[in-house]
């Protein structure tokens, strides 16, 4: 028989053996779960056209993307995206309103799928999003009291005069203006287009500037107090081209989206949806995303 010694020695050699089993078992249970759990979890890409159904951040900017009177959601964006989500399968848009200034923080929130709103493509808000190759280009031009008084037709004349501006906050305006020798207390930062025709008929602001369309169609709205000038003096690289814009991780949604732009911008169908807004032939571009990034 042996001794009590060897006995315990058995018994714990068992032991040790059953333990790193039971445990090794549990590890693996628990990283095939890990794996099946990230295989599992799905694109954006795949969720939208799962749930047949995309969400796209706007700001109320009229032509590019806003409210109508009836509550709809419109403008040259909202209305390329219904499109093309349409060509895609997907059926239904959920519009998600921002101000200007949170579009880009909103959409890396995820609080929308992606920007419609005529953003500008920059270095530096490439550095931030996933931009499409551009659907527009466009100039800028002033937005002033009916007669131009000031004859303010350039950022100089604005920052020789000492002349007071309204301009969108976020937008690459602020910058132009900036650069052009405006000063901080000449400009009055505002969140929307409205709040720019309001202050210019309120002579809060001397001017507002903006896309040519943008401030054309305020100078409709605001009557015979306004008018948009027809003569802007900007620098030619200062030409905004728009585009939809993504989450740096969803590049997948990105291509699928750009994919069906490159076959339809320029068609019969295309010019015919951005006509309701002031878009034409012009306004087509051969630029790249990765162009105007600097990529």
């Amino acid at each position: 028989m042996p001794p009590l010694a060897d006995y315990k020695k058995q018994e714990n050699t068992k032991m040790s053996s059953v333990i790193p089993s039971r445990f090794g078992r549990l590890a693996l249970a628990v990283a095939l779960l890990t794996g099946f759990a990230a295989g599992a979890q799905a694109s954006t890409l795949d969720k939208v056209k799962d749930s047949s159904s995309v969400r796209i951040g706007y700001a109320n900017e009229t032509p590019f993307a806003y409210t109508a009177l009836d509550g709809s959601v419109t403008g040259e964006s909202p209305e390329i995206v219904k499109k093309i989500f349409e060509r895609m399968g997907v059926e239904k848009i959920n519009p998600v309103l921002t101000e200007w200034g949170s579009l880009i923080p909103g959409l890396r929130a995820s609080r929308f799928d992606l920007i419609a709103a005529g953003m500008y493509i920059t270095p530096e808000r490439c550095k931030q999003v996933l931009f499409t190759d551009p659907h527009y280009q466009l100039p800028d031009t002033l937005l002033t009291k009916a007669g131009n008084p000031k004859n303010l037709h350039s950022y100089e004349d604005i920052a020789k005069s000492g002349a007071k501006v309204a301009i969108m906050s976020g937008t690459v305006n602020l910058g132009y203006a900036r650069n052009s020798g405006i000063s901080d207390d000449q400009i009055l930062q505002v969140p929307d287009t409205t709040a720019q025709l309001q202050a210019v008929r309120a002579g809060r602001a001397d001017a507002a500037v903006g896309t040519q369309l943008t401030m054309k169609g305020l100078a409709d709205k605001g009557g015979d107090s306004v008018e948009a000038i027809a003569e802007f003096k900007d620098d030619p690289a200062h030409t905004g081209y728009g585009a939809l814009a993504f989450r740096p991780e969803d590049k997948e949604l990105r291509d699928a989206v750009n994919a069906e732009l490159k076959k339809w911008l320029g068609s019969e169908e295309h010019l015919a949806t951005v006509k309701p807004f002031g878009f034409d032939q012009s306004n087509i571009t051969d630029k790249t995303a990765a162009e105007l990034c600097g990529q």
